[in-house]
């Protein structure tokens, strides 16, 4: 008796697991593609109002009004230039630093007080026509001197502008369009490769309040570097770092090095600026899938 109450149990079993299968059920889950993002920045339009030269149409001539309307101090290979603001209510500048198309090699120092340098960067450019250093450094409690020094051949002349940055001026711009930060520790990078219609990068480093050591690198192909700051901040909070990297032509690639010990974490935003249809890009050879 028992042992026919299990056999129609086990046939009752083997039945149920016989089912006739049924039309398939559309997944919930579809993949958004307008959300999707490749390791390049393609996503140019960043910031809760976009770039500001970009949504305002404006163009690589808005850099040029700053020369034409200011007065560019030359200064000459292996010579030093000093600019010298005693009020305290500038509480940053903007450094601009070009060739007319040579190597730029300068130090660029922060002076306050006797002995004292809060700021300094080392800066490097391969063609100071093409890319033009501009950065914003930070000048809280005055007075506050900016010493350029040329340390290239006599040769290779520079042309600086150091003027003080408003509420409203070039680090209220590159704020705009920073979306969102990582940190970098001490002894690591981080490498931002961009779209070739992407004509400017607008990077911001910072701290906690300890020292800021850092690398920045514009790399276009295998190991080679179109610009290059090595930068120091006593305080990256006090003294956060502001800087626009031209970016002309194809296959550019930003690199943030943190040179500090590991102890030193920073922060870093890097995201594209200025952004335009690369008509004007110049033929370095390295367009990839374009029509010649």
């Amino acid at each position: 008796m028992k042992f026919s109450i299990a056999f129609s149990l086990a046939a009752l079993t083997g039945a149920n697991a016989f089912v006739a299968p049924q039309s398939p059920v559309a997944s919930s889950t579809q993949l958004a593609m307008s959300d999707y993002r490749t390791s390049v920045r393609d996503n140019v339009d960043v910031g809760s109002g976009g770039s500001p030269l970009y949504k305002s149409g404006g163009t690589a001539r808005d850099l040029a009004e700053i020369w034409d309307n200011s007065s560019p101090v030359i200064v000459q290979g292996g010579s030093l230039r000093t600019w010298s603001f005693a009020n305290p209510a500038i509480e940053s500048v903007q450094v601009l630093l070009k060739t007319e198309g040579r190597p730029l090699d300068a130090d660029v120092e922060l002076w306050q007080g006797p002995d004292n340098t809060p700021h300094k960067m080392r800066v490097y450019v391969e063609d100071g026509a093409l890319r033009t250093f501009n950065a914003v450094i930070g000048t809280p409690r005055g007075p506050n001197t900016v010493a350029i020094r040329n340390i290239g051949q006599l040769e290779f002349p520079l042309d600086a502008v150091v003027r003080p940055d408003r509420d409203d001026g070039l680090a209220a711009g590159i704020a705009s369009v920073a979306t969102r930060s990582e940190t970098i520790q001490g002894g690591a990078l981080r490498t931002y490769p961009f779209n070739p219609t992407v004509d400017s990068v607008a990077i911001i480093l910072k701290t906690d309040g300890r020292p800021l050591n850092a690398r920045i690198e514009l790399l276009q192909g295998p190991n080679n570097n179109k610009q290059v700051v090595e930068l120091y901040t006593e305080d990256g909070l006090d003294r956060p770092f502001f800087a626009i990297v031209e970016t002309p032509g194809s296959g550019n690639v930003v690199r943030v090095v943190n040179t500090a010990p590991v102890e030193f974490p920073l922060y870093a935003s890097v995201d594209a600026y200025r952004v335009g249809g690369g008509i004007d890009w110049p033929d370095d050879g390295l367009m990839i899938g374009r029509a010649f």
